[in-house]
């Protein structure tokens, strides 16, 4: 009872404010920035770590100014993800803008799986929440369920409005599996910038110049079921506004040498990261196991 009541209210509070328009949420915005950088710091020791390591030519005057843009363009996330509850399809399409939606409709269009890696980079949720763009795919994200169930179940309802679908991390092979033998037009997307845990390291590679490990499990599914592999390559255009330039990796996947997939999504996932920087989410301790460790 008392998840349902908490997520009644968080459910109340986020589409009274998802209903303002984005010249108001970005003043909010640009407060929650003020209290989560200013005066809270949210993780803002990780973030330093992580930016002084991944640009070590990059002066002090230089870091300071990446990490206030990132945080300006965190708390942007924030708000654009609570618009999310109330967001028009025809506003979705426009402020996330797909350049080449026709490529998912080709691959899919004889009832195939495709797997599209992507990363925590501008705003992932647009893009993933919302199968508007396409003539017949679905699309699902592979996601890791909150702790919290009223903040789950919030998320769940907020991706879902469109018509994409979640599936939990724990289920993905089973139902990718499924969906494969169904025939159903599916685009899997898994967001594959993050740290494994230490069970599930089975790969390293220099990342942003340094040794980081990479999951790889969108790669084994790829191959084991010889499906196509996109790259979903996000650009921030302006304020509340993306595009997607969807990037073919391999039309199908089965002779493909291990690891070649995981090596070729890091390498497109750094390009990404570094046309600019400030839109990556370095709140994330991205480097917490080291290779020597392992």
């Amino acid at each position: 009872m008392w998840n349902n009541i908490t997520y009644g209210i968080l459910f109340l509070w986020v589409k009274i404010h998802s209903l303002l328009p984005f010249s108001i949420l970005y003043i909010l915005s640009d407060i929650l920035y003020f209290v989560v950088y200013r005066l809270v710091g949210y993780r803002l020791k990780v973030v330093r770590r992580n930016m002084k390591a991944s640009f070590p030519e990059k002066t002090g005057k230089e870091l300071k100014q990446l990490e206030k843009e990132f945080y300006h363009h965190f708390t942007d996330y924030i708000v654009e993800t609570i618009k999310m509850a109330s967001i028009s399809e025809e506003d979705i399409i426009k402020r996330a803008y797909v350049q080449n939606p026709w490529l998912l409709d080709q691959l899919t269009e004889s009832g195939s799986a495709v797997v599209a890696y992507m990363g925590h980079y501008g705003n992932w949720e647009w893009f993933t929440s919302s199968q508007l763009r396409f003539k017949q795919a679905r699309l699902y994200q592979i996601y890791r369920p909150l702790k919290n169930k009223a903040f789950d179940r919030l998320f769940i309802h907020i991706r879902n409005r469109f018509g994409s679908k979640g599936i939990k991390k724990n289920d993905t092979v089973r139902d990718v599996i499924r969906l494969e033998k169904e025939k159903k037009s599916a685009v899997v997307a898994f967001i594959a910038d993050q740290t494994p845990s230490k069970a599930n390291i089975h790969y390293w590679t220099s990342f942003l110049g340094q040794e980081s490990p990479f999951f790889t499990g969108a790669e084994r599914i790829a191959r084991k079921l010889d499906l196509p592999v996109v790259f979903l390559d996000v650009q921030k255009v302006k304020r509340g506004y993306y595009t997607l330039d969807i990037k073919l990796v391999t039309p199908s996947a089965k002779g493909t040498p291990d690891f070649w997939l995981t090596e070729q999504y890091a390498r497109l996932m750094e390009n990404c990261i570094l046309r600019n920087p400030a839109y990556w989410l370095w709140t994330h301790k991205r480097w917490k196991h080291k290779r020597e460790n392992e």
